[in-house]
C-alpha cells in the first residue's frame, strides 16, 4: 500500500478530546465541529473503525453533544494524560489492525500533538486533518501542525480526505458523502 494514499480497508478515524467546555474557547470550533461530523459520517457510511478520547470529563465535560450522538459511548476511552494513545487505545488499534489514522481533535499543540507522535512513534501513518484540529491561538495551532508534519504526519483536510477515501465519482455512496462538504 502506498504510504501517502487512503484506502478505508486500513483506516481509522480517531477524534481527540472534542470536549464542550474545552471546545467553547478554541478558534474555528464551529468549523471544526462540523468537519469532525462529516468525517464521522463518512467513517460510518464505508464502514471503518472509530475511536475516540475525553480528557478528564468530570472537569471538562463529555464530548460535545452533537458528536457524541454519532460517536456513541462504546467508542470513547477516557484518559488523564495529555497523549490520547493510552495503552486502552493502543491496544484497541491493534485489535482493529488498521495502520493509517485520520487524526482529529483539540488541542492542536498539546494532546493531538502527543497522539500523532507516540502514534507514529509505534508505526502508524497519520493523516492529521488540518481543518479538524484546533488551538487556542492561532499561533499554537500553527506551531502544533508544523511539530507534527516534522515527524512524518500528512497534513491534509476534511475534503481532500472523503475524495482520496472515495476514489471514484458517480456512486451512490459519493453522492450521499459529496452532499456533506456542501
Amino acid at each position: 500500500m502506498n504510504k501517502y494514499t487512503l484506502d478505508r480497508e486500513d483506516t481509522v478515524l480517531f477524534v481527540v478530546d472534542l470536549q464542550d467546555r474545552l471546545i467553547a474557547v478554541m478558534k474555528y470550533k464551529d468549523q471544526v465541529i462540523k468537519n469532525n461530523l462529516t468525517l464521522i459520517k463518512t467513517a460510518q457510511e464505508m464502514n471503518f473503525p472509530l475511536i475516540a478520547t475525553e480528557q478528564y470529563p468530570k472537569g471538562l465535560g463529555r464530548t460535545a453533544p452533537e458528536l457524541l450522538d454519532l460517536i456513541g459511548e462504546e467508542s470513547i476511552f477516557t484518559k488523564n494524560c495529555f497523549t490520547a494513545y493510552t495503552p486502552d487505545v493502543a491496544a484497541k488499534l491493534k485489535a482493529l489492525g488498521k495502520k493509517k489514522v485520520l487524526l482529529t481533535g483539540s488541542e492542536t499543540h498539546i494532546c493531538v500533538f502527543q497522539t500523532a507522535r507516540d502514534l507514529i512513534n509505534d508505526g502508524y501513518e497519520v493523516f492529521l486533518i488540518r481543518d479538524a484540529v484546533c488551538s487556542r491561538s492561532k499561533e499554537n495551532f500553527l506551531n502544533g501542525l508544523d511539530l507534527i508534519r516534522s515527524m512524518g504526519a500528512v497534513i491534509t483536510n476534511t475534503e481532500t480526505a472523503l475524495y482520496d477515501l472515495l476514489k471514484v465519482s458517480g456512486t451512490p455512496e459519493f453522492k450521499k458523502l459529496s452532499q456533506l462538504i456542501k
